[in-house]
């Protein structure tokens, strides 16, 4: 039996990243011999163990072999004959399919067969062999490392063949579930353009987000976006989303808020008139398709509708500012409220010229949102029950109470 550190955890050492997991291949072990040296099983496909002491992965050392369509199609197989070589040759990039069987690396240590080390050194994303083809996934994965280490390029092999499994419909057998797992990764990149630039090369974007991929040659108002081209500001949107350190909810909510831009009539471009609840609604249909997350899609389909609203909150009189907050349903979820803010500076700031602007619409709308909080509902009930006021009468106290105080505090009388 002979015990190896393989993929990301190598990787990140000749990189000089940080390494939080590793990940081990044992050689020349069976099952039963992991059970009895207190392994503890939990592979579903193929034989995983936790080790018995750090928790960390220990998987036998497996092939595989294509028998269907998609990722799931394939039957592995684990037995102690299988070589290190052989199972580094079913891994996805050449950067991944390096082995060592020490902690510590230097380039004596290292089993490398596919020179993954070189490619380290190039900044080269190179697929291991031709079965890179068997399995779709890797197209996502690629444009997410793609994301992670943005000053590394795709192979043009590598791309070419991206290309091809994508004319021979193999990203159309990708469930949602996998989509939205390396969506959701990417998102959270350092550079996560680079994903969708990727996607977008290779053709993968329009089969798996098509709502995505036509909104690049989509022209906009040049004096509200210097950029233009509707793709290109949303790749600085989400890519500013990665500056400010946004969490999943936001970068979403970026990707999805100027959806429907791409159905805009080419009569009337580059207006978009009625944008935001054409993006609501392909926005719908797009997170059922790939199963996001409640919280994902419910701040962005608030993002998506008042997004426009928001950046002009400075013009609103103070009952209209209560309205908004209400229909972001602020009072109630402030912490959300606070994700739809950000996402929306992501927006403002996500344009040519701008990236450096502040967004004094953030700290104004969280202030507003303060003083409509500071409002004693409990006594304004109290006071109509008082009267003999229940039910619907007693909400508009309270929302009119609200307004007043916005009133007063923005020093704009105009409560209607």
């Amino acid at each position: 039996m002979q015990i190896y550190m393989v993929g990301g955890a190598v990787r990140d050492k000749l990189l000089g990243r940080p390494v939080n997991d590793h990940d081990w291949v044992v050689v020349g072990a069976t099952p039963e011999q992991m059970l009895e040296l207190g392994y503890l099983p939990v592979g579903r496909d193929f034989p995983v163990f936790l080790h018995p002491d750090t928790r960390e992965e220990y998987a036998l050392a497996r092939t595989e072999r294509k028998s269907g369509r998609g990722y799931r199609g394939f039957v592995v197989e684990s037995s102690p004959d299988v070589t290190l070589e052989e199972d580094l040759s079913r891994r996805d990039l050449t950067i991944n399919a390096i082995a060592t069987s020490a902690y510590g690396i230097s380039a004596g240590d290292i089993f490398d067969p596919y020179f993954g080390a070189k490619d380290i050194e190039a900044r080269v994303l190179r697929h291991v062999t031709d079965a890179f083809r068997e399995d779709p996934v890797r197209i996502l994965r690629v444009a997410r490392f793609a994301a992670r280490f943005t000053d590394f390029t795709v192979a043009p092999e590598t791309m070419q063949l991206m290309r091809e499994m994508v004319q021979h419909g193999e990203a159309d057998h990708l469930v949602a579930e996998r989509v939205w797992q390396e969506l959701a990764r990417g998102l959270m990149e350092e550079k996560p353009s680079r994903m969708f630039e990727v996607l977008r090369e290779c053709g993968a974007l329009q089969v798996l987000l098509p709502e995505v991929a036509r909104l690049w040659g989509v022209p906009q108002r040049a004096e509200y976006h210097p950029e233009v081209d509707t793709g290109v500001h949303l790749m600085m949107v989400l890519d500013m989303a990665a500056r400010l350190q946004a969490p999943l909810t936001v970068r979403f909510a970026c990707l999805a808020h100027d959806l429907g831009k791409g159905t805009t009539a080419a009569d009337v471009l580059p207006r978009h008139i009625g944008h935001e609840e054409r993006s609501a609604e392909l926005l719908k249909d797009m997170a059922e398709r790939l199963r996001v997350p409640v919280d994902c899609r419910e701040t962005a389909d608030v993002v998506a509708r008042e997004h426009g609203h928001i950046h002009r909150s400075h013009e609103l009189s103070a009952a209209a500012l209560v309205r908004l907050l209400e229909r972001c349903d602020a009072i109630r979820k402030p912490e959300r409220f606070a994700d739809i803010l950000l996402a929306c500076e992501c927006d403002a700031r996500g344009r040519l010229g701008f990236e450096e602007s502040a967004y004094p619409q953030r700290q104004r709308l969280a202030a507003v949102l303060a003083v409509v909080q500071s409002v004693v509902t409990r006594d304004i009930a109290a006071r109509a029950a008082a009267k003999g006021v229940s039910g619907p009468q007693v909400g508009t106290l309270i929302h009119q109470a609200r307004v007043e105080a916005v009133a007063q505090w923005t020093g704009n009388n105009n409560t209607t």
